[in-house]
């Protein structure tokens, strides 16, 4: 395998705590973001765009099987073709992606992985769509050791939608929808 020279993200400027840059805020708690309304997800996918992201669409409600899933990340992100389509395999491949050796561009500020209709694999396969976040979670946290920044938004049309602790840290809602009201669960 080729090694990739990766062009090191600077991390974010002291005064990102204050100045909350829209990157910043989405990695700050969980590199895993949850969101419900599309034009939010729009808005923010824009926003990466606009600063340099790499963006990956995957759509999850697609996903009629697990295999499905797998043969979603691997077109997506050019896994080799020995890609097992299993969890183990994804975790591997995904760490050779944060280190940039193929599916992310170095170029790029970072990778955003976006995932629509993730309610609907959620509820057909409840433990592989969780056990797929928290492989993102901590493959994100080992792209950051190397100077890369990988970020998952996950839309989902159920509001209500949680997971647990993904690489150690919860999913949270983004800004614009993280009280209840604001996802109209009244």
């Amino acid at each position: 395998m080729a090694v990739t020279a990766l062009r090191p993200m600077a991390p974010f400027g002291r005064d990102a705590r204050y100045t909350h840059p829209l990157d910043y805020r989405l990695m700050a708690d969980s590199p895993v973001t949850l969101f419900w309304r599309h034009s939010i997800l729009d808005e923010t996918t824009d926003w990466l765009l606009a600063h340099d992201y790499q963006v990956v669409r995957l759509a999850a409600s697609d996903w009629l099987v697990e295999t499905d899933m797998h043969q979603a990340f691997a077109a997506a992100l050019d896994f080799p073709e020995y890609y097992a389509g299993v969890l183990a395999a994804l975790n591997d491949c995904l760490s050779d992606v944060a280190f940039c050796d193929y599916g992310a561009r170095p170029e790029a500020t970072g990778l955003v992985l976006v995932m629509t209709g993730y309610d609907t694999f959620a509820e057909r396969f409840p433990l592989v769509a969780e056990a797929v976040l928290d492989i993102i979670a901590s493959n994100a946290t080992t792209a950051l050791l190397v100077g890369h920044r990988i970020l998952c938004l996950v839309q989902s049309d159920n509001p209500r939608i949680a997971f647990g602790p993904l690489g150690a840290e919860y999913a949270r809602w983004n800004d614009a929808e993280w009280l209840e009201d604001r996802r109209d669960l009244g």
